[in-house]
């Protein structure tokens, strides 16, 4: 497949019907639609709309009894749309993060017999001008209910290029840690290929900001990524007095801590509760509403006109939360079994390195009531009797390689 670079300019210069926006988790597709509707509210975009309404999934599947538009609008614009009748207006609809949608199977698939009535309304959107964002397999699927619009526009986020790169790490990096940096960006292939996501090129920049040399040994695979992701919001938004990680560690108080952020982001997240509620959350954890401080920094409570509410600072680390709990919970066995597991199943296998130079081995024996639990110890017992090997099964041995190189930059194959 090739791809067309465009500029954001030329995104509007001529108004489609339907525009689809892809990209991974934390590469500036919830920004740009941010970006989006401050040049609308100003004049510089879809000058012909009067009127936009943007929905996010995750708090559409918190409404599942919604059966059409004027439902739905009367719940998250009531005071907008009071008296107003939209069919007598140019509108256009803004739905971010397909990919959190609680029925995405039913949506795209009409044939199935669905007993959800939100269902109906997203589709009823299909009427109107709209633009839909998700991660890229969600967009994928989706585009062929959008093929009977001649006039639409799929654009996939791609990140930053390398001048990007750069330019970020001059202007938010303090100039004494900059070479720190870029030695890690170039030396090390995962955080050089991450580098491109926003999400993941910030994170990687506040966390080697403070380290005191170069440590390569820090993102060896993308679950080391995420391990330090984790640790560093730890350190800086939950346990805040300078300690380093291994002090911190030490302390059985502050393992039950992340075993209960872990928990809560497993529940919530086999239930597909991207967004929750205090009361949610207290039906499986009762002492959430005396500690909820605790827990801020990996979970926001954000106040609307509705009512409060909570979610994790971002999906990617509530699915590593989450990853971080089956790990140290269940056997590989009951992982397997649980369907919803699915996109953490690469993050899970991650968590197996036993490397001592590498922060993971923190997050590994957490759980007090249970022996560290044997994780895939080998590829024969992986795929055994498996000849097809899916994707995530690919991603986990690409984990595995990164590994395995690491410790064996000596011999004559390596880069064969």
């Amino acid at each position: 497949m090739s791809y067309t670079p465009i500029p954001y300019s030329e995104i509007f210069t001529k108004e489609k019907s339907v525009i689809l926006i892809s990209g991974i988790a934390g590469i500036g597709k919830t920004w740009l639609l941010r970006k989006c509707l401050l040049d609308w509210s100003n004049g510089l975009i879809w000058k012909n709309v009067e009127l936009v309404f943007y929905l996010e999934c995750r708090r559409l599947n918190q409404h599942q009894n919604i059966s059409n538009i004027n439902e739905l609008l009367n719940v998250f614009y009531k005071d907008i749309v009071n008296d107003i009748n939209i069919s007598n207006h140019t509108a256009l609809f803004i739905i971010n993060g397909l990919d959190e949608f609680k029925y995405f199977i039913e949506l795209l698939n009409p044939s199935l017999t669905c007993n959800y009535p939100i269902v109906k309304a997203l589709k009823e959107i299909q009427k109107y001008k709209h633009v839909i964002s998700g991660r890229v397999y969600a967009i994928d699927q989706y585009h062929s209910l959008s093929a009977k619009y001649s006039d639409k526009l799929t654009i996939q986020i791609m990140g930053f290029n390398e001048i990007g790169i750069n330019n970020y790490v001059e202007n938010h990096v303090v100039e004494e840690k900059k070479q720190v940096v870029k030695t890690t960006l170039k030396e090390s292939p995962i955080a050089k290929a991450m580098a491109s996501v926003p999400f993941y090129l910030s994170s990687m920049c506040k966390i080697m900001s403070y380290l005191d040399k170069t440590n390569t040994n820090s993102f060896l695979t993308m679950t080391d990524l995420y391990a330090n992701i984790f640790l560093y919001f730890l350190q800086e938004h939950i346990i805040k007095n300078n300690k380093l990680v291994y002090e911190i560690m030490e302390d059985s108080s502050n393992k039950k801590l992340i075993l209960n952020i872990c928990k809560i982001a497993y529940k919530l997240f086999v239930e597909s509760k991207i967004i929750f509620s205090q009361e949610e959350i207290q039906a499986f954890y009762c002492d959430f509403n005396k500690n909820e401080g605790n827990y801020f920094g990996f979970i926001e409570k954000i106040e609307t006109d509705l009512g409060c509410y909570y979610q994790f600072a971002h999906l990617t680390v509530m699915e590593f939360c989450a990853s971080v709990y089956a790990y140290n919970c269940f056997s590989n066995e009951e992982v397997m079994a649980n369907k919803r597991l699915k996109s953490c199943l690469s993050m899970i296998c991650g968590l197996s390195n036993k490397n001592q130079n590498s922060l993971i081995k923190f997050l590994v024996n957490l759980n007090p009531l249970s022996e560290s639990l044997p994780w895939f110890s080998s590829f024969r017992n992986w795929f055994s009797g498996n000849r097809k090997i899916s994707h995530t099964g690919i991603i986990w041995i690409l984990d595995r390689l990164c590994i395995y190189l690491s410790k064996n930059k000596d011999q004559k194959d390596y880069h064969d």
